[in-house]
């Protein structure tokens, strides 16, 4: 996703925190394939630490999004400060999994 009025859709849809990052999810009317954004605000930390922040969610999103993602949806993973560029990867992905199966409940 590049558009802003898309990134404010998906906040104004379902929600879910998990520990290293948020999850919004949107669903679309048309069954094209699913779209995934990334930000991180600046209470993510300097520059740096965002780019490393959303290094690490598009990782998770690659790994991911294929298996427990939905066509006609759109998602944005939200950085949180102090804790996406640091938590564990492993659980990051976990929780990933998790937050996608609630939004889908």
């Amino acid at each position: 996703m590049k558009k802003r009025a898309d990134f404010l859709r998906a906040a104004s849809a379902r929600r879910q925190g998990t520990k290293g990052f948020h999850l919004q999810a949107r669903k679309r009317d048309d069954d094209e394939p699913l779209r995934v954004g990334y930000t991180c605000s600046k209470k993510v930390g300097n520059a740096v630490a965002r780019n490393r922040a959303k290094r690490r969610l598009r990782e998770i999103a690659r790994l991911i999004m294929q298996k427990h993602g939905r066509d006609g949806w759109d998602y944005v993973l939200v950085g949180r400060k102090d804790m996406t560029a640091d938590h564990n990867f492993d659980q990051m992905k976990r929780d990933l999994i998790w937050a996608l199966k609630k939004v889908h409940q």
